[in-house]
């Protein structure tokens, strides 16, 4: 199976990062390599790309969709978490632009054998890094009901969290829950009847919590923003896609905790928490796909797009 990845916003990303053709930027979610490749096609012979994934497959493909521009390409696997140890090792001190595109790839939701996808019955995995310890089976054998119970609600948005983790645990209680199929129709007993027939399908709420949870990919998200913003140079923007609310509200809180970082009473007539703005938010309100996008890519259609400049 191809590593497949329709590349949303694909236009409107690029064209935020204002690329410089001498500039440096990173692309923390490589994936397809789909943004990288647009991107590298405006950087002049002194420019260079930075590609960061932490799927082996991905990697796989973006190395060959890249391949003519290897000499100003460097793919490093890794989490964009460790985005500052890269720019050590490459001896990097800053970049012009850092962008991700958070969303999941087609080929990892589609490829039954990496175990995202509840429309076909696979073993429980769920890792974007094929190397990592935690699978989705770990967690939905290992976490107590409680735990279950706050990873569907928080994450999922899932409002029968509480039914679902009750009959997750009466399950396991028989045997250990090993494959999507499985958990799939553990979830399905979970919810009313009457509620299966709206809203689309009755895991995929529960399905994204536990991918969320297995990846910790809210959590890198919210420790890695300020990171990436301190290693932009001045001018140098940094791009994010995202596909939930969840991943939105951290994005959007970021950045305006960075334009406005001071913490002092309003009443106060001049500042004395000394914190300093580092820069400003772009995209006062986030930049969505066109109706048309939407309609070529049914996937594009939660995305936004916020945009954060250093000063």
């Amino acid at each position: 199976m191809t590593f497949e990845h329709k590349s949303v916003l694909l236009e409107e990303t690029v064209g935020s990062l204002n690329i410089k053709p001498d500039g440096v930027y990173v692309d923390g979610t490589l994936g397809g390599g789909g943004h990288a490749l647009r991107v590298c096609g405006r950087l002049g012979d002194r420019g260079r790309l930075i590609g960061i994934d932490q799927d082996s497959d991905a990697i796989a493909a973006a190395s060959l969709r890249l391949k003519d521009y290897r000499d100003k390409v460097t793919i490093v696997k890794s989490n964009y978490e460790q985005i500052k140890s890269v720019f050590e090792e490459l001896g990097l001190e800053r970049a012009d632009g850092i962008y991700l595109d958070l969303g999941v790839s087609s080929y990892q939701l589609d490829n039954p054998e990496r175990g995202f996808t509840y429309r076909e019955d696979a073993p429980l995995d769920m890792r974007m890094d094929g190397e990592g310890e935690r699978t989705a089976a770990d967690v939905v054998n290992g976490c107590s009901q409680s735990q279950l119970y706050r990873i569907i609600r928080d994450y999922g948005e899932e409002k029968f969290a509480g039914n679902i983790a009750r009959h997750i645990v009466m399950a396991r209680e028989k045997k250990r829950i090993e494959t999507t199929g499985e958990l799939t129709e553990i979830i399905r007993a979970a919810i009313p009847m009457k509620m299966r027939a709206v809203g689309g399908h009755p895991a995929k709420r529960t399905f994204q919590a536990i991918r969320i949870e297995v990846n910790r990919e809210l959590e890198v998200l919210e420790q890695t923003i300020d990171t990436m913003i301190g290693l932009l140079n001045p001018g140098g923007r940094l791009s994010i896609i995202t596909f939930h609310s969840l991943e939105d509200r951290i994005v959007k809180n970021k950045f305006r905790d960075n334009e406005n970082p001071c913490i002092c009473p309003p009443d106060f007539p001049v500042c004395v928490c000394r914190r300093k703005s580092r820069g400003k938010v772009v995209t006062r309100k986030p930049i969505l796909p066109t109706e048309a996008e939407t309609e070529e890519n049914k996937r594009s259609k939660s995305a936004k797009l916020r945009v954060f400049e250093r000063r």
